[in-house]
């Protein structure tokens, strides 16, 4: 069995004592494996940077461990650790040229100065930097600044880069080709990358996989098609992306499968790993995209009237307001151009394929 390049152990961190308590990270357990762009993911307060810290060494869990390629690293200095941060802000060195910054840490270590000219070289051009060696950070970019700091931290080779919101100050457009970037040099490096974000998108984008993380703890570990189709907790299915939210109640179960009631008495049978007993009421989740509208009819499970649609270009919202109650999300891609199907006011049904609607557990 192959060795995680990063575990946690059942850790959990308390800042304060007493009635000024804080358990940033409660029980956490996971495993980073070796060479993969893993986020943590979650909203401001969750404990992603606490764990992120961790790792890094620049906190002590309060109880459980951190391993790293397997072996225990408790009390271990930061510079001793086979581990590098790259930080939103990216503390380089103003007097100091682009090639000097880079080489700073390998400097430190007392390398030769043909080996950090090569490394140096070899980095720069890695991150499509090869020509502004001698330019000084005020010369640069947000964009090139920010390559700046990721060669930094790629030059001495870490097992393991940790990656604190680093896209965070970049506009919507370099922060965008930032992402691209940071998985082509994930994938040419082989480094293990931790990164961590509140941005969905950032997530789905760039990871391998996803630990989507609330109030110090991981919720659901998966791919980001895992965590977006599948999504086990009603938190992780709300933050990633737009959700319908039902109530249904259980009529049967069976191995797999699951038959429920809707809001307005039809019927509808999903599939589900979990067991439940009839009479139950259980929570369904479907993304807005995976929905469809009807003219009404037998074959839709939901029936209510278009109170307001959205035209986004590639496709429009509709936000239906259900007979049974409540309100309903459906997004329709535009093929034919910006035809409306259906107009504010008209009634209409609502088709929910079986593999659509996810059952959650809580």
């Amino acid at each position: 069995m192959a060795v995680s390049a990063v575990e946690a152990q059942g850790v959990t961190k308390v800042f304060g004592s007493g009635a000024g308590e804080v358990r940033a990270l409660d029980e956490v357990d996971v495993a980073i494996r070796q060479n993969e762009f893993f986020t943590l993911l979650g909203p401001s307060g969750c404990g992603k940077t606490t764990l992120l810290r961790l790792i890094a060494g620049f906190e002590q869990p309060t109880s459980g461990e951190i391993l790293l390629e397997g072996q225990p690293i408790a009390g271990t200095p930061p510079f001793r650790r086979p581990v590098n941060t790259v930080f939103q802000s990216y503390a380089l060195f103003p007097h100091m040229s682009v090639a000097q910054n880079v080489g700073f840490g390998m400097e430190m270590l007392g390398k030769d100065r043909r080996t950090i000219a090569e490394t140096v070289e070899r980095t720069l051009d890695l991150v499509k930097l090869g020509g502004l060696a001698g330019r000084k950070p005020a010369q640069l970019s947000g964009g090139q600044q920010q390559r700046v700091a990721l060669a930094r931290a790629l030059a001495n080779r870490p097992k393991v880069l940790l990656l604190d919101e680093p896209l965070s100050a970049l506009d919507l457009k370099l922060r965008k080709e930032m992402q691209i970037e940071l998985k082509r040099l994930q994938g040419e490096t082989g480094i293990t990358f931790v990164f961590v974000t509140h941005d969905q998108e950032e997530a789905l984008t760039m990871s391998d996989r996803i630990a989507v993380m609330s109030a110090g703890r991981i919720l659901q570990v998966g791919s980001p098609t895992e965590i977006y189709e599948k999504p086990t907790r009603r938190f992780v299915a709300d933050f990633i992306g737009e959700t319908n939210f039902l109530a249904a109640e259980v009529v049967a179960g069976e191995a797999g499968s699951l038959r429920v009631r809707l809001p307005g008495g039809r019927e509808l049978s999903v599939l589900d790993a979990f067991e439940h007993k009839p009479g139950q009421t259980v929570t369904l989740a479907v993304r807005p995209e995976r929905a469809e509208l009807a003219e009404g009819g037998a074959e839709a499970q939901l029936a209510g009237r278009v109170e307001n649609l959205v035209y986004f270009g590639t496709d429009t919202t509709y936000h239906v307001g259900l007979e049974a109650g409540g309100g309903f999300v459906v997004r329709l891609q535009n093929r034919e151009g910006a035809r409306r199907r259906h107009e504010v006011g008209a009634s209409v049904g609502i088709r929910l394929p079986a593999e659509a609607v996810q059952v959650l557990r809580d």
